[in-house]
């Protein structure tokens, strides 16, 4: 289909997304930034939030991401993200616990930035729970 490029969302554990999509909506460190076709080469990093991609066939993919980075060049994106939980295929309870998950590293961080990224994700979470 004309008009889409490579999009990969991969964690550690395993490739989370393989497609081709339209549009992808990613949440940069500076800000969400949005990938079309042809989009400049960028590397970022990722603060926890949505990843929005509307895939080749119109399918809407929403996915919570806790950090990481996203390599964008005019055929591909990939989004290496620390953590990645399919907002579709999981319900009140999976975000409840991911929110648990991200209080105690909250309470845990013993410097600025792991206090700042924690809150970011606790923040984003509760957000989703509304």
């Amino acid at each position: 289909m004309a008009g889409t490029f490579k999009f990969e969302l991969v964690t550690p554990e395993r490739m989370v997304l393989s497609e081709d999509a339209a549009g992808v909506i990613v949440p940069g460190m500076e800000g969400e930034f949005t990938v079309l076709v042809g989009h400049a080469p960028v590397v970022s990093t990722l603060r926890p939030g949505v990843v929005d991609a509307t895939l080749s066939d119109s399918r809407k993919v929403r996915v919570f991401v806790k950090g990481g980075f996203a390599e964008v060049d005019s055929e591909r994106v990939i989004v290496l993200a620390e953590r990645a939980l399919d907002l579709e295929a999981t319900d009140a309870a999976g975000i409840a616990s991911e929110l648990q998950t991200a209080e105690a590293e909250l309470a845990a961080a013993t410097t600025d930035t792991a206090r700042l990224a924690a809150n970011s994700a606790v923040e984003r979470l509760r957000a989703l729970q509304r």
